[in-house]
């Protein structure tokens, strides 16, 4: 007789059988099916539409056509408002890293009351909207009459009211302000939850503080920065909001481009073709960010 104890355990494997049983793929039905049909189609249609010709509502008679992309990616404004859109995303996910790091690291050190508050201080701005969010930047940032030119001048620290708004840096502002949650949840998961006794240990051997958190805590933290720096960049890289308003209608970025091709141009095929080269762009961006992350993260990796 075998001993059970001896025996290795089964591995249940992704069979065909084990997504036929009723457990496996067939609870997934209603939810693929949403995607498919609210996500997945709308998208592939707005692909579509960069590779015909829409005149007036209708596809024109010539079908297929490479034209529409052709004339965008031989476009020199194209390739200028894609890095503007590329250096505006990576300013501003920088920007709340350097934020969000502290706030998370004070969550994990905090009990009772205080880290109640905290938590609702964080999720509290989910619960408006991003435009709304945005023209209150609007009012802070505004001319004469803006909340901060007012206080300034107020105060005597400037002569002159500053020009924030319609700026880069009011766009930087109002993006890292906005997407600052983004940043912080994931790494509020992994620092609150981390095993103190690595850093007990680097202290014991004599290791600083400041070299403790900076050899010990950052990696351990390293798969949230990772998660939250891709997110937030893809958020960026891709925002329409926050550019047209800070930045003003002088002021253009791929996606901001993309919708006056689309609602204002009525060339619903450049606009498609625009957005065609956004979305890919921004996946291979965000490809080469979780790829780099998993380079920085390999020590994590459990060897078998």
């Amino acid at each position: 007789m075998v001993d059970a104890t001896l025996t290795p355990p089964r591995r249940r494997g992704l069979s065909l059988a084990s997504f036929l049983d009723g457990g496996g793929f067939w609870p997934a039905v209603p939810a693929v099916l949403y995607l498919a049909v609210f996500m997945v189609a709308p998208i592939v249609t707005l692909l579509a539409f960069g590779f015909v010709t829409i005149d007036r509502g209708a596809i024109g008679e010539e079908g297929f056509t490479l034209a529409h992309m052709a004339g965008v990616l031989s476009d020199p404004l194209v390739w200028r408002l894609m890095w503007r859109s590329f250096w505006i995303a990576v300013v501003s996910t920088t920007l709340t890293l350097v934020f969000a790091y502290p706030v998370a690291y004070a969550y994990g050190h905090l009990k009772g009351i205080a880290r109640t508050l905290l938590l609702v201080a964080i999720i509290s701005p989910l619960l408006t909207s991003a435009l709304v969010r945005t023209y209150a930047w609007i009012v802070v940032l505004g001319g004469r009459r803006g909340l901060l030119n007012q206080t300034l001048l107020s105060l005597g620290i400037v002569d002159q009211p500053l020009q924030l708004l319609n700026t880069s840096t009011a766009v930087v502002i109002g993006m890292t302000q906005i997407h600052l949650p983004f940043m912080i949840l994931p790494l509020l998961a992994v620092l609150s939850e981390r095993d103190r006794r690595f850093e007990e240990a680097s202290l014991n051997l004599g290791a600083s503080e400041v070299s403790t958190f900076f050899r010990v805590v950052v990696p351990m933290s390293m798969p949230a920065i990772v998660a939250g720096f891709a997110l937030v960049f893809a958020v960026s890289y891709t925002n329409f909001i926050i550019p047209q308003l800070l930045g003003g209608g002088n002021y253009s970025t791929l996606a901001v481009q993309v919708y006056e091709q689309t609602i204002v141009v009525l060339d619903w095929s450049r606009g498609a073709a625009l957005a065609t080269l956004l979305l890919s762009t921004c996946f291979v961006l965000v490809f080469a960010i979780v790829a780099m992350g998993n380079r920085l993260t390999r020590w994590n990796e459990v060897r078998r």
